[in-house]
């Protein structure tokens, strides 16, 4: 039984930093794809960031959103069956729930593809 837990959400103000993190229980996130998602009140619910298992050895690659690009970074800690979002210079569009994802064994991208999710942090960003 999978599940995922996400904490850190906070009220901040324009060009601050967060951090949330996400902890997983039930199977280990070594050789599982670890992602972040947000959503916004009255906006679907849109690709943020994901740390994804190479497929060898313990090497992971990250991808993100380009709104995020330079601003966000993924990071994983195995042994701690942890993944973190780094938030630096927050915007106020930056504003949302954010879910952390899991997946295993899956191919390809888009929310569907992602079986396990949190309960979601809000994250308010004050301009």
């Amino acid at each position: 039984q999978v599940q995922l837990v996400e904490s850190g959400g906070e009220l901040v103000q324009a060009g601050g930093s967060l951090r949330l993190s996400c902890a997983a229980s039930g199977r280990t996130i070594s050789t599982g794809d670890m992602a972040w998602f947000r959503q916004a009140p009255g906006k679907e619910r849109e690709f943020v960031a994901v740390s994804k298992w190479s497929g060898l050895i313990t090497y992971y690659t990250t991808t993100y959103t380009d709104s995020v690009k330079g601003r966000f970074a993924i990071s994983r800690d195995n042994g701690k069956n942890t993944i973190s979002l780094q938030m630096n210079s927050l915007k106020p569009e930056d504003t949302a729930v954010y879910y952390c994802a899991a997946r295993w064994g899956r191919i390809g991208g888009g929310s569907d593809t992602y079986d396990y999710w949190g309960q979601g942090t809000q994250v308010t960003v004050s301009s």
